[in-house]
């Protein structure tokens, strides 16, 4: 009978001195880090470095990421142009609406916001006050699906939104996508 229970004690004993072998060894090395960083002049300069190198692959993958967006943009709104929109009067209607309702419930679910913003600039397409939409567009729209819109909008020279005061504060304008 004695010899069971001490069997239990020395795993417990053994499995404690273990977890406090191990965080003993962290905080070790913890401590020997920060004093590397405090005293070790090269040290902080690869630790710089490596920051650095860190911080140039981001703002490159940004950019890519921009980049492929604004291209993506392009793609979808010359589809959308040779896709032809409708001329008949109800057809037109219908369409709007139907273009609209989709673009509302892409925004609310915000999976695609590119697909948002071309339902949105389908709709605009046919509108017949397109400044008159844009101005609606300005207070319901999320800002990054307008943004997106406006990027659209620059890249289709056809749709014709001047004299809008576009430039107010607030307000969507178009960016420069060169």
């Amino acid at each position: 009978m004695s010899s069971a229970p001490s069997s239990s004690i020395r795993t417990s004993t053994i499995i404690a001195a273990s977890v406090g072998l191990i965080a003993t060894g962290l905080v070790g090395y913890a401590i020997y880090f920060d004093h590397r960083r405090r005293t070790d002049p090269e040290f902080r300069r690869t630790l710089k470095r490596e920051s650095r190198k860190l911080a140039k692959a981001a703002k490159e993958d940004e950019e890519k990421a921009k980049t492929a967006q604004k291209q993506r943009v392009r793609e979808v709104v010359d589809e959308a142009n040779e896709e032809g929109f409708p001329k008949d009067p109800e057809e037109t209607e219908a369409y709007f609406m139907s273009e609209l309702a989709k673009g509302e419930g892409l925004a609310a679910d915000s999976s695609d916001p590119i697909e948002a913003a071309l339902c949105f600039y389908k709709a605009l397409k046919v509108y017949p006050q397109p400044r008159e939409l844009i101005s609606i567009y300005d207070k319901t729209v999320p800002k990054p699906i307008l943004d997106l819109l406006a990027e659209m909008i620059a890249v289709d020279s056809s749709i014709s939104i001047s004299g809008s005061g576009l430039g107010s504060p607030g307000s969507m304008s178009a960016p420069n996508l060169d």
